[in-house]
């Protein structure tokens, strides 16, 4: 059984009543995550490669934090990289490759990608005259891995792609991607920002070749996480100050001092997942809110990606025909709701296929209840029933 009061007395935040289902843009975070940053900055405030204790402390904590990323992802600690957030990361890895590309070489993004995975490739296109292609998508949100395989070609050389969409939960089947990427020689460049909160991850089942996400999705720091294979890593020349190691091979493409007090946040983090029985616990949890959720929604909503639990994370985009998505929002933030009210949401090619107009986005994460869930589709549908407007 989830303990789901042992969860919550974990973070302060959850303490005061509101109700966050805001999880697609960040995460609460538990106390131990805030206090493993002050801790650091007591302990082991500094830099690496020193012979006393903090320089010490230092080297051990970059070490676990690569070993407990790599246990996260499924790889090697050696191909773990660190950096700012994952659109930072994505410009420097998409950059270094770029150094191997050739004029009229193809990049293949999706409509469903946050623009983090595609604005990388579109700059690289400009400046290496490369042809960018984009996948399209189904009526359902689904990915058409059909025109997918159309497009591919022998001048592909990289297939971007989302294990999950940000903006409708919409999950992909990147080992079948993968299969044909790799089949016409293109490498697999995987977003997982909005995946590795709710799912485990493996990346050699997904047989990717680079994958990215960000820790403060999953109540962690605001840090970026890179996987690269170990081979293709090796391959590429980094850009980076020249005195910097070529050990472990991820560090080549870490710019800078690491934020230590960031990475002693990553492994409390991992820490609290693990005591709460790990990811797969999460995924049970929250598909369960996730069914309460679908099941409680008023009855002109109109939902977008998948109408169950199936092929999707618990992000979730609606709207009403005749009703602000923006007065709700703030309708909804006045009763202690906290949701999001956008257009893109970052996701412009899904934006421009599905035209949703403005939509509210419910994103769940395992801290949520059940009776929350269910005090939020109440309060949803008196809202919804008075225009948008505020309870009387």
């Amino acid at each position: 059984m989830f303990d789901i009061n042992r969860v919550r007395s974990q973070f302060s935040s959850l303490s005061q009543g509101f109700v966050f289902l805001d999880a697609p843009g960040g995460t609460q975070v538990p106390d131990s995550v805030g206090a493993a940053v002050a801790q650091n900055f007591k302990d082991a405030s500094g830099n690496i490669g020193f012979p006393y204790e903090t320089s010490q402390r230092i080297g051990a904590l970059v070490d676990e934090a690569r070993a407990r990323s790599a246990a996260f992802l499924g790889c090697t600690a050696d191909e773990i990289i660190f950096g700012a957030n994952m659109t930072s990361l994505n410009f420097t890895l998409s950059r270094t490759l770029g150094r191997d590309l050739s004029a009229g070489d193809e990049i293949l993004v999706t409509r469903l990608d946050h623009d983090a995975n595609v604005a990388p490739w579109l700059e690289l296109a400009r400046d290496r005259d490369l042809v960018v292609h984009e996948v399209d998508i189904r009526d359902d949100t689904t990915l058409d891995v059909e025109h997918l395989e159309r497009l591919l070609g022998p001048r592909t050389k990289v297939v971007a792609l989302p294990l999950a969409s940000n903006a409708v939960g919409t999950t992909v089947d990147v080992a079948r991607v993968a299969s044909l990427a790799h089949a016409a020689g293109a490498l697999v460049w995987v977003d997982a920002v909005q995946y590795a909160p709710h799912f485990p991850i493996d990346v050699r089942a997904l047989d990717a070749d680079v994958l990215l996400c960000s820790s403060y999705k999953f109540c962690g720091p605001h840090l970026g996480i890179a996987y690269g294979r170990r081979e293709l890593l090796e391959s590429w020349r980094p850009y980076k100050a020249r005195p910097v190691g070529l050990d472990p091979v991820g560090h080549r493409f870490e710019t800078g001092t690491l934020p230590y007090e960031l990475l002693a946040a990553l492994v409390a983090t991992y820490d609290y997942l693990e005591g709460i029985g790990g990811i797969d616990e999460v995924t049970a949890w929250e598909r369960a809110l996730g069914e309460r959720l679908l099941a409680g929604l008023p009855e002109r909503v109109r939902l977008f990606g998948s109408p169950t639990m199936d092929d999707r994370v618990p992000t979730f985009l609606v709207n009403f025909e005749g009703v602000s998505s923006d007065d709700l929002s703030v309708a909804l933030a006045k009763e202690g709701f906290g949701v999001w009210s956008g257009d893109n949401y970052y996701a412009l090619g899904l934006y421009e296929r599905v035209a949703w107009g403005t939509a509210l986005r419910i994103g769940l994460s395992h801290y949520n209840t059940v009776e929350e869930i269910d005090r939020f589709t109440d309060v949803l549908g008196v809202l919804v029933a008075q225009g948008g407007g505020r309870r009387g």
